[in-house]
């Protein structure tokens, strides 16, 4: 974490105290120390301890780009005093996420004569606002901001539209069916759109899909070199995106080199869509794909289009095979050295010769894998979840030992049943612990494993045999690892009810557990980790040993491991959770799971705690225990837990929270509630965007989107 105002200041006088004074540093030194501390602590408290620090904290390097969008305890005299002192000489303003700033907070913005970038999506601000804050800001390249109901477009000043039509990237957040301020920017060549229009309003009735009138004005797309649709689920959004790619069809810019479109679920292709894709085929060559599964299912489109030097691709869920992969993609390994981003999930034959007469579960052509490798050898970023991936017993073929080629990588994504050792699966028959039924019902009484007591014991015993051993080993860089049940489903998915029933895992996971999580423990770097659904687990041991060795994690996400009837890794958990100073971000989804004294009282110890989000059917928490948690945890700003509680108790929790911890922590968001209960999707609509997408909605994030899509 950023070093606190009170550290520095009393860092200084200990250090003068021991004969070393931190203000004889060189001034690259202290500028390089000051640049973790959150700008607002700059200007507003550390400038004032000293002259030279006065000083310093102006330099330019410092307030050239200000951050607040992960700033929580920024409020809106801090954002007006902040403009006051510095706004000439910010270029680059990030606000995004800052939904708890009040909308005026906004209107401060027009101080800052120079901006360059200005994001402003999460924040609060209507037409007239944006109007009179653009209308000052002529030097604007680079702007994000949301489209919310009741937005008018007829509002905007002719000096707004000055600055506009000069904004060469555009990042719109859309609410409601609208062109946004799109038609204004007639100089786009960067054009991020994100839908996440509701199918029904508040009060129930349907939305459609049809742009109001005086909204038709046409995009200006000439110029345009980047476009990113992603969409929520819902025919709503569907009909918007189309309206919007309409003119696309008409006429493709020459210099596209990056086309994505993310649509879950079904999305039809139509002939206008099929008529931009022939035109991207003939007239431009991309760096950057990502289409809807159904427009590339079954169509000869990857054969036609051209590649510059692509650095991402996405095929997720596309029945894309291994074959068509490599032929019409990998084109033998051509010009693929630049490709540093990858994502493969729920591809379920792309690592199979062809799709037509194989199952899901059969094993992989281990060719085609290596081909991938060998070709893609900068790979940084892979998601290979949501499908079965089984090697066969090929010596030296394994996944595992594949993948341990590709030295870069920073960020992984895998299905539990890839990882386990082919060799051990089929010489051992099933256990007793194999046999688990992964349902609800009777407990299945079995034996405990005996585990060493160390991690050295431990590492020599699985060394020399397991493959996923020597993966973690081989990838010391690692920041971000997913291991995902290829059959796992959230509890709590987008806008639907919460899902009651669970698939089984995978017959190749059963023997994945213990062992494999603290192999694991290798990964020094290791910011962000993901597990869900390992059958195995049986004490939870090798959480512990992340916990020693990952020093570095700052987002843990757990959800269905081991027994489905219990919670065989709550104590292994707590201690793992004692050495996590670092961690911001933890999500718990775990049947049964008891949020009580003993959990909250180890959660206590990870003093950099932000976000917690505890999911759980029929799980039970303790009120008083959550409320000693929050006392004791001053950094956490968001509370989710979604629990088998009563609504009573829910509601009675969560305005207990507010009203103790409102006043001191303006970000604070709670949301307490029945996990089985109706109006769940009701609750989820008003959770904000930051929060719902980066933690309480569970999904794979690796190679989601192409990397630094926007700054």
């Amino acid at each position: 974490p950023p070093p606190s105002t009170q550290e520095i200041v009393s860092g200084e006088s200990e250090e003068q105290s021991n004969g070393v004074n931190l203000m004889e540093f060189s001034d690259e030194i202290l500028l390089h120390i000051l640049s973790y501390v959150p700008c607002t602590d700059l200007v507003l408290n550390v400038r004032r301890t000293c002259r030279k620090l006065a000083t310093l904290c102006l330099d330019k390097s410092l307030t050239h780009t200000v951050l607040l969008q992960k700033d929580y305890k920024v409020n809106k005299d801090k954002v007006k005093q902040l403009m006051r002192d510095i706004g000439k000489e910010i270029y680059q303003l990030n606000m995004a996420g800052c939904y708890w700033l009040p909308s005026s907070t906004i209107d401060h913005v027009t101080r800052c004569k120079n901006l360059v970038k200005l994001n402003l999506s999460g924040c609060h601000i209507t037409s007239l606002r944006l109007s009179k804050m653009l209308s000052t800001l002529q030097h604007l390249r680079s702007l994000a901001i949301d489209v919310n109901p009741g937005f008018d477009a007829s509002q905007l000043s002719s000096e707004c539209k000055a600055t506009l039509s000069r904004v060469s990237e555009l990042k719109q957040t859309l609410y409601t069916p609208s062109y946004g301020v799109v038609p204004c920017c007639t100089s786009l060549e960067k054009l991020l759109l994100y839908f996440e229009i509701l199918d029904r309003s508040r009060e129930g009735f349907m939305l459609s899909g049809q742009l109001m009138v005086g909204e038709s004005n046409v995009p200006h797309y000439q110029n345009l070199r980047v476009f990113y649709a992603r969409l929520a689920p819902g025919y709503v959004n569907q009909e918007v995106v189309r309206l919007y790619l309409a003119v696309l069809s008409d006429r493709t810019p020459e210099n596209l080199h990056a086309f994505l479109i993310s649509a879950p679920g079904s999305f039809a292709e139509t002939g206008a869509t099929k008529n931009l894709l022939d035109s991207m085929a003939r007239n431009v060559r991309l760096d950057a794909l990502q289409l809807p599964k159904a427009w590339i299912n079954g169509s000869g489109l990857l054969q036609h289009l051209k590649f510059n030097n692509p650095f991402y691709f996405s095929f997720s869920r596309c029945t894309l095979s291994g074959g068509h992969l490599i032929q019409r993609v990998i084109n033998g390994g051509k010009d693929l050295k630049s490709l540093t981003s990858l994502n493969l999930s729920g591809c379920v034959h792309c690592l199979a010769p062809e799709s037509l007469f194989r199952k899901a579960e059969d094993d992989i052509d281990s060719s085609i894998l290596e081909s991938l490798v060998v070709s893609c050898c900068n790979l940084r970023h892979l998601n290979l979840s949501a499908a079965h991936h089984h090697s066969s017993e090929s010596i030296g073929n394994h996944l595992c030992q594949l993948l341990s080629r590709l030295k870069h990588l920073l960020s992984l994504a895998l299905p539990v049943c890839s990882i386990t050792d082919v060799a051990a699966n089929v010489e051992k028959p099933p256990t007793a612990s194999n046999l688990v039924p992964q349902t609800f019902g009777r407990k299945v009484r079995i034996g405990i494993q005996t585990y060493p007591r160390n991690l050295a014991d431990q590492a020599n015993q699985k060394i020399e045999s397991s493959v996923f051993w020597a993966l973690m080993g081989s990838l010391r860089f690692l920041e971000t690892l997913e291991i995902i049940g290829s059959s796992f489903s959230s509890a709590m998915p987008r806008n639907e009810p919460a899902i009651r029933n669970s698939l089984p895992p995978c017959v190749r996971a059963q023997s994945v557990g213990d062992s494999e999580v603290a192999a694991i423990s290798q990964l020094t770097y290791l910011q962000s980790l993901t597990l869900a659904q390992l059958p195995n687990i049986l004490t939870g041991s090798g959480l512990i040993h992340i916990g020693l060795q990952c020093q570095h994690l700052r987002t843990l996400s757990l959800a269905n491991l081991g027994m489905m009837g219990k919670v065989v890794y709550m104590s292994a958990l707590m201690d793992m959770l004692k050495h996590c100073k670092c961690l911001r971000d933890l999500r718990l989804e775990q049947p049964y799971f008891c949020a009580g004294a003993q959990f909250f009282q180890a959660l206590s110890h990870c003093s950099s705690l932000q976000r917690l989000c505890i999911v759980s059917r029929s799980g039970t928490l303790q009120s008083d225990a959550v409320m000693s948690f929050m006392a004791n945890c001053l950094e956490v700003i968001m509370c989710h837990m979604f629990m088998g509680e009563s609504l009573t108790v829910c509601k009675n929790l969560q305005q207990s929270i507010v009203r103790s911890f409102q006043a001191d922590r303006p970000a604070l968001n709670v949301v307490i509630f029945p996990l089985l209960h109706e109006d769940l999707t009701e609750v989820i609509r008003d959770v904000p965007m930051r929060h719902l997408d980066e933690i309480t909605l569970f999904k794979s994030r690796v190679a989601e989107e192409p990397p630094k899509l926007w700054w």
